[in-house]
């Protein structure tokens, strides 16, 4: 039992609060402390024995770590995180504690069955980690699934620390800790952690991982069985790759301009507040077919959220729009309008669209409702905010996990001839196989292991957190995944890392999407010869990754060779000149094309 807690024979004192305990929890005062049969499943505020928020005027009231420490109740309302707030983190939908700064408000996980019932596709619990000693290396266990038929399974929960934890895979930062001594500028971070369960079986509880000792504990505040989303498919997608400062934008109007893939006669969108430190307001928003530039093509249609006209995304997560009654045509230009009460000064981003999109002017208000395009008198290269559009009756998405190249880079500005649309196009055109929507997660300078953007503030770096950071937001998490198809590591190569670290980063990447019953496409790294980073080292390297994909032994069930489409075979250490772009790094329009061209449709589907 962890120090800081004590318990009574009818309860335990936490924090100088006192609260009742089910009988199946309470151990024996005397004689043998042995468990003489499992406990009985209950909702996991039920079994909260730890109180780790405090407010700031009582900043000594709580105690996380065993070391009078605590997060600050009003760090967490200024990032949106108030107690009760659903969160939308990854796909899954969180509770955050409805007494969190007054209450006991998380578990120290020593193997409670929690009460979580129902059929779905994976697991999301908020943790954190935490050590008496300081800040630690945060803490791992073995628990257990139990599942309605009478089998089990077991999944590895790792929780970081809280404070020493890595800020390109938190849930939400925060700037102080509270402590006995009053309040003190120290980040703190929670973490939501998914792990895969048995799709299609249905759950009756699960057990949380045993103590691991006393040098470390699991804290969970919220746990949730994550639903599938039978019927969506992802239509367009982008992916957070900085944090940066924009406008400030006051009461003004984003028309943001996507490209779809499938189509369907439903939609909604998706728009993530990820990196931030606060929330963000959304006035209203509406989703249109493009017209001419701004103008959109017959009325914009509002959306909703939860019913309401606007909503407000807390820092770290993600707001779902409700489904609307629209019509969305497959490859086709949409405009979705996003109006921002404001003053918005730092917004998440996507900064290679390869396409414009267009901007109110300061004080407008909402032009969301307009045809027209006269509002707009501003453009924009970058998505901000939105990260997703969805359809109904599609079969489900192909996601292009990548780098520049599959982000577009030096494709035709607003052309759509990215390799993953010409992909989206070949698939509609076919019956052999299904037609899946695309989704293009790729980043443009992002690396397989390494974290260029920390995660953590504003920055002019915009090329994302590494794959393995993001691969849970970016990949697994996308509405309707089957095959996740990996396109990268020339980043990594470029800036010195060696071919066995890709490759084990590779390897992870497909490990733990095969963990959640993907399929995984592998592919070579195209050659960059003439480039300045493109050394014939890192080409070396390069051929030792290259070799490794062609022959995976069953890392993964399929591989593309992009390199042997784009190379010159008169000199394969460089892109075939009639596919270079013309800075020898990124293949131009042909060379995109002749990648989406060159895929055997049915290497997505086994």
């Amino acid at each position: 039992m962890r120090l800081g807690r004590r318990w009574t024979a009818a309860g335990i004192i936490a924090g100088g609060v006192a609260f009742a305990l089910p009988a199946s929890a309470v151990p024996a005062l005397a004689g043998t402390a042995t468990r003489t049969a499992p406990p009985e499943p209950l909702p996991l505020e039920r079994l909260f024995d730890n109180r780790g928020v405090s407010e700031d005027s009582r900043p000594g009231d709580a105690d996380l770590d065993g070391s009078g420490n605590s997060l600050s109740a009003g760090d967490l309302r200024a990032a949106g995180w108030t107690p009760g707030r659903v969160l939308d983190l990854d796909g899954a939908r969180l509770t955050w504690p409805r007494g969190a700064g007054a209450r006991p408000d998380n578990v120290v996980a020593d193997g409670q069955a929690v009460r979580l019932r129902g059929r779905g596709e994976a697991l999301t619990f908020l943790v954190a980690g935490s050590a008496p000693e300081g800040p630690g290396a945060g803490v791992s266990g073995t628990g257990t699934v139990r599942y309605r038929d009478g089998s089990s399974g077991t999944y590895t929960l790792t929780a970081p620390d809280w404070r020493a934890g890595s800020a390109a895979t938190k849930a939400v930062g925060l700037p102080h800790l509270n402590g006995t001594g009053g309040q003190r500028t120290e980040p703190a971070r929670l973490y939501a952690v998914t792990v895969p369960v048995a799709r299609g079986r249905e759950i009756a509880s699960v057990v949380l991982p045993r103590d691991p000792g006393p040098g470390a504990d699991l804290h969970v505040f919220a746990a949730t069985l994550r639903r599938s989303a039978p019927g969506w498919t992802g239509s367009w997608g982008a992916s957070t790759a900085g944090y940066t400062k924009v406008g400030p934008w006051t009461d003004q109007t984003l028309r943001l301009v996507v490209h779809t893939s499938a189509g369907g006669p439903r939609a909604r969108i998706r728009l993530a507040n990820t990196f931030a430190a606060a929330p963000v307001g959304i006035g209203r928003a509406t989703v249109a077919v493009q017209g001419n530039g701004a103008a959109a093509h017959g009325t914009p249609v509002p959306l909703t959220f939860g019913g309401r006209r606007g909503a407000a995304i807390p820092a770290g997560a993600q707001l779902v729009s409700d489904p609307v009654d629209f019509r969305v045509p497959a490859d086709t230009n949409l405009l979705v309008s996003v109006h921002l009460p404001g003053p918005v000064s730092a917004a998440p981003v996507h900064t290679q669209a390869t396409q414009r999109s267009y901007l109110s002017a300061p004080g407008s208000g909402d032009r969301t409702g307009d045809t027209g395009a006269d509002a707009y008198t501003g453009t924009l290269t970058t998505w901000p905010f939105l990260t997703g559009v969805e359809v109904t009756g599609g079969p489900g998405t192909v996601v292009a996990l990548g780098d520049s190249i599959t982000d577009g880079t030096n494709s035709t500005a607003d052309a759509n001839r990215r390799w993953p649309d010409v992909l989206a196009r070949r698939l509609r055109a076919q019956s052999e196989v299904p037609a899946y929507g695309v989704v293009n997660s790729g980043i443009s300078a992002n690396r397989v292991v390494t974290d260029v953007y920390t995660g953590d503030g504003v920055s002019t770096v915009t090329s994302g957190v590494s794959a393995l950071s993001r691969l849970e937001r970016d990949a697994l998490a996308r509405t309707g995944a089957r095959t996740v198809v990996v396109f990268q590591g020339i980043n990594d190569l470029r800036w010195g890392t060696s071919a066995q670290d890709v490759i084990a980063g590779l390897r992870t990447l497909a490990a733990r999407a095969h963990a959640r019953g993907l399929r995984v496409v592998g592919a070579t790294i195209a050659p960059c010869e003439g480039e300045a980073r493109c050394t014939a080292d890192a080409d070396a390297r390069r051929q030792v990754v290259n070799a490794f994909l062609r022959d995976s032994g069953g890392v993964f069930d399929a591989v593309l060779d992009f390199d042997a489409v784009v190379r010159d075979p008169q000199h394969p250490a460089r892109i075939l000149p009639a596919y270079d772009s013309g800075d020898h790094l990124h293949p131009g329009d042909a060379g995109l094309r002749a990648m989406a061209e060159s895929i055997d449709l049915r290497t997505l589907t086994g």
